[in-house]
């Protein structure tokens, strides 16, 4: 039997702030799905080159109350990064909090503004430690 991923969806309450949030990650919109009857919309993000990993970013037009204030119960979301301390810094310089900061120069942790948690990773071997990041507490839970 084959099986082959599709996506992983999260949904959001604000929709422009939550693609704001995957862009500053490097994703882009990749695709759209206005559904009227259903009142909502997807939208679909994905690294360059990457366009078969996708996360779809779900919004009800009409709300959402029964999105959970804290989604730890979904796991997270994982990225390799180029250099895990420049998108940390773009990241911090745009409002995100850094949750988990890359102490090792190799992880951290940040959510998404519905609270999603997303994994980075650095790609290769780990960053020499640098600060700010190396003597960062953890802010939250990730």
């Amino acid at each position: 039997m084959k099986i082959e991923y599709l996506h992983t969806m999260v949904r959001v309450k604000d929709l422009e702030k939550s693609k704001a949030f995957y862009e500053l990650l490097g994703l882009r919109e990749t695709r759209r799905v206005e559904h009227e009857g259903g009142r909502f919309t997807l939208v679909f993000m994905c690294a360059p080159g990457q366009e078969d990993v996708a996360v779809e970013l779900t919004y009800n037009w009409d709300g959402d109350d029964a999105l959970p204030s804290d989604s730890r119960h979904f796991g997270h979301l994982a990225y390799r990064v180029e250099d895990i301390y420049a998108l940390c810094q773009k990241l911090m310089d745009n409002g995100v909090t850094i949750n988990r900061p890359p102490r090792d120069g190799h992880m951290a942790f940040v959510r998404s503004p519905d609270n999603v948690s997303v994994e980075l990773l650095q790609a290769g071997d780990a960053l020499a430690p640098q600060e700010p990041w190396a003597s960062m507490d953890n802010t939250g839970h990730w």
